[in-house]
């Protein structure tokens, strides 16, 4: 992965419960759905471990993990063509 130099790679991030629940502040930019902004954001902010834990907490506080985005696709349907996305898929997925 190429980094822009003024850029440090954070490897071995704590996601403690306090650090998992602090994604659900994450305010999108406008015209984003709130929900699927947060989605995104842990689904590139996190390992997939921590993400599965993360969408228990997103469900439990009422959010939609169907939420879309502008173009009108959850998350699950963006992620199908990623690489590696199957574990984060797997994790929605439990959530149907």
């Amino acid at each position: 992965m190429a980094l822009k130099k003024d850029k440090v790679q954070v490897i071995g991030e704590v996601f403690d419960a306090a650090r998992l629940r602090s994604f659900l502040d994450y305010q999108p930019p406008a015209g984003v759905d709130a929900d699927y902004h947060v989605l995104e954001k842990a689904y590139r902010g996190m390992g997939a471990e921590n993400f599965a834990d993360f969408l228990a907490l997103f469900v439990a506080a009422g959010r939609n993990p169907r939420a879309t985005n502008p173009a009108g696709q959850t998350l699950a349907e963006v992620l199908r063509d990623q690489r590696h996305a199957e574990p984060y898929l797997a994790a929605l997925a439990r959530l149907t």
